[in-house]
Order: structure tokens, then sequence, then C-alpha cells
């Protein structure tokens, strides 16, 4: 297989599946974590091996003297085209992973997707067939599924960092406040977006991509253990509960079944209760686009260009919290009747409103 964000929790995790089954890795795609690649190439020995800076080529560890190495954005897409394997594990960042999954699916692969930019930004351009999602939330609902009919799917949020703050604190927050998730550790971007509750936008998205159900929501529970609900027609509602681990939706993605245990069992004794709250639009202005965003979903290429600039500001310490949503808000007040058309479009309105948001932080 391909996988892009091989240094990543999805790329460390997918790795340690294809160690459990023997999976051969033909392209290992990573960031600036140059030490941990050099291990995961000596390792699972890559055909090609692609970085995200010209000048680490020269850093990388060649395990054979037939080992192609690559660099930049156009590298993967090289490394995509170039591959023989039928699945890409796209592990990428942001609005970066977008290119990678239309050239995966443009040469026939399948993708295992953990980049939720993709969905969000081109689900109506995307090849859904082609699709494996990895994300918890979407693995749970696709795991739910019986070939009954569906009412209603629900999934979960964990709250993020501020989900127990004051709410007049949190639009003064700083980047090491947001960072500090309740429940793991992800990544700087998506904690951020779980805090904002941008995240579970996205996934909703998604979702709205993937199933087109009728009805879709989420909620807040705050241990992370129940993923997902698809109420049906009967009335009669199923629930996934499982440890957070991505191995398992990983495994399904690259082994279709599994037949092995890949999680500790939940021991619901041990849980003791399950508590559900409501998100709510005061501590999570953003979530006042939900509605907006399931009716219009090309719109999500809005939300995840604004979010995707703003959060880069936050990270830097540039600006406090509450800019975020501020931010998108505002652009959606701009660009709302921008939504793209087509692809090109998707890529046009991306360079508008960065180029806009500029301005209004200035102002």
């Amino acid at each position: 297989m391909v996988i892009l964000g091989s240094t990543g929790s999805i790329g460390v995790s997918t790795l340690d599946i294809a160690e459990k089954y023997n999976l051969k890795i033909e392209v290992l795609s990573a960031g600036i974590n140059i030490n941990l690649l050099n291990k995961q190439i000596a390792k699972f020995n890559p055909e090609i091996v692609v970085v995200s800076r010209k000048d680490d080529m020269e850093k990388v560890v060649c395990v054979n003297s037939e080992m192609k190495i690559f660099y930049g954005d156009d590298g993967i897409l090289i490394a995509i085209e170039q591959a023989k394997s039928d699945l890409v594990v796209n592990a990428l960042v942001g609005f970066a992973g977008l290119k990678p999954t239309l050239k995966a699916i443009e040469t026939g692969k399948k993708v295992a997707l953990a980049n939720k930019e993709s969905l969000v930004v081109a689900g109506e351009w995307l090849d859904i067939s082609k699709i494996h999602p990895i994300d918890s939330e979407h693995f749970a609902l696709w795991y739910l599924l019986s070939g009954r009919q569906v009412e209603e799917m629900t999934i979960t949020a964990s709250g993020g960092a501020f989900r127990n703050w004051e709410i007049e604190n949190i639009k003064n927050a700083l980047s090491v406040d947001a960072l500090k998730h309740p429940n793991w550790q992800m990544g700087k971007k998506i904690t951020v977006d779980s805090a904002s509750m941008v995240n579970k936008l996205f996934e909703l998205l998604e979702a709205k991509w993937l199933f087109n159900p009728q009805k879709l929501d989420a909620i807040i529970e705050q241990k992370s253990m129940l993923h997902a609900v698809v109420r049906f027609i009967d009335g009669s509602s199923t629930a996934h509960i499982s440890n957070t681990d991505m191995r398992l939706p990983i495994a399904f993605a690259l082994l279709g079944k599994v037949e092995q245990q890949i999680l500790e069992p939940i021991d619901l004794l041990k849980i003791g209760e399950l508590k559900f709250q409501e998100i709510e639009i005061d501590r999570y202005p953003v979530w006042s686009l939900k509605n907006e965003l399931l009716e219009n979903p090309r719109r999500g290429a809005i939300l995840n260009s604004a979010n995707d600039f703003i959060v880069n500001k936050f990270l830097k310490d540039e600006i406090p919290f509450g800019k975020i949503a501020d931010s998108i808000l505002e652009s959606f007040n701009k660009f709302r009747d921008s939504e793209p058309r087509d692809l090109k479009d998707v890529f046009k309105l991306d360079t508008e409103i960065k180029d806009w948001l500029k301005g209004y932080l200035n102002d």
C-alpha cells in the first residue's frame, strides 16, 4: 500500500497493522520527522519515499539502491502515479490532502481516508465508492449499517479543551490552552478544531457525502466511548461503543474484515455511566453553521479554507482563540454566495478566502 503521512498517529497505527498482518508497504510519505521515517524505512523497505522538503532528501537513509526519493506536494502525486499498489492511506492534514485523494482515485486506487478536508471541500466530485473512511465516527456509522432503512445518524464529540471552561474566558484562550485535549494526544490542528467544534462540522459533512442520511446531528459524550448512533425507521437505535484506537477502523480498511481482537474490550461496569450533552452555540459559535452546511454542503469549502488559514495564525499565537469563530463566521458572510461549482472553483475559492482574511485580520 501507499501511506501518506506515515510519521503521524494514523500513519504509525497503519504501520502497526501492516506489521501485524505482514502487509507490503510500497510508498512512505512523511513530513519533517526524518528520524522516525528512517526507522520506518529500515523496517518496511519501501520502494518509494516522499519527504516534504527538498533539503531533507539527503537525510533519508536508503536501504536499497533502487529506492526512489521525491519531495513536496508534487512528489506525493508522482509517487501515487508510479505506485503499483491499489490502496492509498491518506492521513495528510489539511487542504493539501485533496490533490492526493483525487490522484489516487484518478489512477484507479482505493483510498483509506483520514484526511477530512478531501470530503469537506470536494465530496460532490469524489467517487465515494473508492473511499473507505477511517475516522472513528464514520467507521462506526459504517459498522452499524445493517441494510435497514435509516432515519437518523448521530456522531459524538468530546467537547474539546474548553468544554468545562467558563464561556467568557474562552475567547481569550491561547494555543497552549487549546492543545490540552482532555481525552487524548492528537495533532495540533485537529486538537484546535476539536476545541472550536469545527472538527465535528467537518465530520457531519463527511457523513453527508458518505451516507446521505435523512437526518444528521452530533452531541457531546465526554468519555469518547460511544462514537455513533444510528436510529432506524422502526424507532430502534444501535450504538457503536469501543475504546478509542484508530487501529480498528484502519484494520477494516486494509483487510476488509477483521477476525482477531484489535482493541481491549469495553467493560461497561467500569464505565459506570455515559453523559450526553447538547453542543451549545454560546460555547461553540461555529455550530450556528451546522444547518446551513448540511443544506448547502458545497459551502464546506468556505469553512475549510477560513479555518485552515485562521488556525495557522492561532497556533503561532498571533490571535486569541475567539478570533477563530469570528473569522469563520465573517468568511461565510462574505463568501456564502460563492460556493464552488466544480473542483477548479474549490482551489480558486481557497485562494480568495485566504487573501481576504489577510486583510480582515489587519483591519
